[in-house]
């Protein structure tokens, strides 16, 4: 009988060709699979007590973590073990748990590996197979994963947040739109009654494409009012055009860089769509609140997290992430909005998935309740990739559902005049689908709108142990620094100042000698491993961005200043089957030119992960436009030679460099000082290296300043 998969030899005697009974040998691979369990389990252990812990040996603990559980379950249930072997084996099974217990205690982070719901990544499969195979089991095929139920709107998981219950409780009754109804019974098919069209409205797009970006006639720009300071491009204007003309469904498929965020929220404007339901992905929930308050700054938004305690059922703009919508489908949909966008849209298109159906259901209910809402899906992803990947999307705007198009489309269907057997059916149904409100302009198409080089700042939540870890940490620096105020104030011998009023050039002598107690390394928390664990705390957020923007335009530049933070960068690259190249300090010269080779020459190479020190001069990687900083210099020199390696002769496109920066941390303050001390680092443009060496200095010293000041300024400490 065929042993079962997963099952090691018995290494039984067998019979050899002289009849002779002989003791099989065991092959090298057949060696047992604890030892090698505790062997991995020690190099975890001692890893682990040289931190930062690198995300190889997070994997490497959740396989051991997996292997124990699934061998323990194997040695209860083998029938044909006996009793004393059983015993054995789980002795010997305890003693590696209990020395990844002990690992765990030393970091405490790695416990949630060990969840039942924890994500068992790619790279953590192929080395469990790994293990498995070196302690002689062969691993069992992966099973297809088979797509989660719809969800229901009664899922235990769901809450309804306090606000929301104030707010239906102050306006219990929601307006009947009666052109809803009307709106949804206008279009029927008629001469195409019986005909199969969806499929071919998604081949159109492959039969009939002309070689051009798929986008609907847009009208001329008007002038848009706009807050002070705030500059709307005139690519950005036509889109808010035709919100004021009455268009009310986008595929807004700009490329990264055109500024679709802002778009979206002056259409909601033009439209009057509030409230709006804003769906985002996690990495730029925070950036979506921001980038309200400076476009529509008379709008309140409110941004959804976790059980949604903090929301505000009052404001005007509804932001939530794609993660935590199973939770908060319920109210959402009862709310009453007159809007919604959903960013980056490809999140959708697998629609068996729970996402795609919160999101379609949610549409679904807006579309029920509101004649004609503003329905945005905002994705950089080309249009002529995959095109029934827009199934979802085109869903979600009402074009379609899941059998035939519906209303405009439909009507403008019966219009052409031609079914799907005649030749020209194909473009004129390409067309008619555009018109629904395809939008699509590449950074080529609008050079003369957009500045050649410039930065955009993505702020991200840091959210969990690890932001509340750093915010703590930060008012621990901050209270340092005023008791140092106040013991000054006390011994100077003329009293405290009169009215309250700040000593500045006091605040300044305090953050100078603070400043030079953290560069002797003085122990205790300090401004260095602040910014130090805000770039690892940001690591991750930074490589998903990276991972969207590779997904959307192709090659993409990832800095950042440290090891431990580009390796972690390249591990979420890896579990996402993204081809990388990688640029260190370590590298010989060989290594280095075929990273360089790799990344300009290679197609599938999607990312190069480059050290700033290191990488930040001397490269030319002009065939990416578009670069992330995943952490921030102490100068806008080092931040300007890194946007230089592909804001270069060659460089046919304009080029932006996201920077990601940590809301509601002393990052924050970082970035605004680098931005005002910008004019310190002009020489060191172009290559220079003449560069004020007290710039840095200058930078460090203003941001404890600021948050002296800052605190001073509030009235628990004057």
């Amino acid at each position: 009988m065929a042993r079962p998969s997963g099952q090691r030899g018995s290494g039984r005697a067998r019979t050899d060709s002289g009849g002779q009974r002989r003791r099989a040998p065991s092959r090298p691979a057949e060696k047992e699979l604890i030892p090698v369990l505790a062997e991995v389990a020690r190099d975890v252990d001692r890893a682990v007590q040289k931190p930062p812990t690198r995300p190889v040996v997070r994997t490497k603990f959740q396989v051991v973590a997996l292997l124990v559980r699934e061998e323990r379950a194997r040695v209860m249930a083998d029938t044909e073990m006996g009793g004393a072997r059983r015993t054995e084996q789980l002795k010997r099974l305890d003693g590696v748990a209990t020395m990844l217990a002990k690992t765990a205690a030393r970091d405490t982070s790695l416990l949630a590996l060990l969840a039942d719901d924890a994500r068992v990544t790619d790279a953590a499969r192929a080395f469990k197979a790994t293990v498995m195979r070196a302690g002689g089991m062969e691993p069992p095929d992966e099973p297809e994963p088979t797509p989660p139920p719809a969800p229901t709107p009664t899922a235990n998981n769901q809450v309804v947040p306090r606000s929301v219950i104030s707010r239906q409780l102050a306006n219990p009754f929601l307006a009947p739109d009666f052109e809803a109804a009307a709106e949804r019974s206008a279009a029927r098919a008629r001469r195409l009654a019986g005909w199969e069209l969806l499929e071919p409205l998604f081949r159109s797009f492959e039969y009939a494409a002309t070689g051009q970006p798929a986008c609907m006639a847009l009208p001329e720009p008007r002038p848009v009012p706009l807050p002070a300071g705030r500059e709307l491009m005139p690519h950005q204007a036509q889109v808010v055009a035709a919100t004021s003309r009455g268009h009310r469904t986008f595929l807004l498929a700009d490329e990264p860089g055109l500024g679709k965020t802002a778009q979206a929220l002056l259409a909601a404007q033009a439209a009057d769509a509030y409230p709006l339901l804003v769906v985002v992905p996690n990495v730029v929930k925070t950036n979506w609140a921001h980038e309200v308050s400076l476009w529509t700054p008379f709008r309140r938004a409110t941004v959804v997290h976790g059980d949604g305690e903090q929301v505000d059922a009052f404001a005007d703009v509804v932001i939530v992430n794609y993660e935590i919508l199973d939770r908060h489908v319920g109210w959402l949909g009862d709310f009453g909005f007159r809007g919604m966008v959903v960013d980056e849209a490809h999140f959708i298109k697998n629609k068996s998935s729970q996402r795609s159906q919160h999101v379609l259901n949610l549409s679904e209910r807006i579309r029920t309740r509101t004649a004609r809402p503003l329905l945005m899906a905002l994705t950089g992803t080309p249009l002529i990739n995959d095109i029934e990947d827009f199934r979802a999307i085109w869903q979600f705007l009402g074009w379609i559902d899941d059998a035939k198009p519906l209303g405009k489309l439909m009507t403008a269907l019966e219009e052409t005049g031609l079914t799907p057997a005649d030749p020209g059916f194909y473009a004129a149904a390409r067309a008619s689908v555009i018109d629904m409100g395809i939008v699509r302009r590449r950074k080529a198409d609008v050079v003369a709108d957009i500045p050649a080089r410039r930065v955009a700042d993505l702020p991200v939540e840091l959210d969990g142990a690890v932001g509340r870890s750093i915010r703590a940490a930060e008012e621990a620096l901050t209270n340092r620094l005023v008791q140092r105020y106040r013991a000054a104030i006390e011994n100077r011998g003329d009293g405290a100042i009169v009215g309250g009023m700040i000593d500045h050039d006091l605040v300044r002598r305090v953050a100078a000698g603070e400043l030079k107690d953290s560069s002797s390394k003085a122990s205790g928390e300090n401004v260095f491993t602040m910014v130090r664990r805000i770039g690892q705390a940001k690591a991750g957020l930074a490589a998903d961005y990276a991972a969207q923007l590779a997904r959307n335009v192709g090659k993409v530049v990832f800095f950042a200043k440290h090891v431990d933070v580009m390796d972690q960068a390249e591990q979420t690259f890896a579990d996402r089957g993204i081809r990388y190249a990688s640029i260190r300090g370590e590298q010989t010269t060989k290594a280095r030119e075929k990273a360089i080779t790799a990344f300009t020459e290679d197609p599938e190479v999607e990312i190069v992960v480059c050290s700033l020190l290191a990488a930040g001069v001397g490269l030319n990687l002009q065939v990416a436009s578009n670069l992330v900083l995943a952490e921030l210099s102490w100068t806008d020199a080092e931040q300007t030679q890194a946007i230089d390696r592909i804001h270069r002769i060659g460089q046919s496109e304009p080029v932006t460099a996201w920077r990601i920066i940590a809301a509601q941390t002393i990052d924050a303050k970082i970035a605004e000082l680098i931005d005002s001390k910008s004019a310190l680092a002009a020489r060191a443009l172009d290559g220079a290296d003449d560069e004020d060496a007290s710039s840095s200095t200058d930078v460090q010293l203003e941001t404890l300043v600021s948050l002296l000041t800052d605190a001073l300024t509030t009235d628990t400490v004057i």
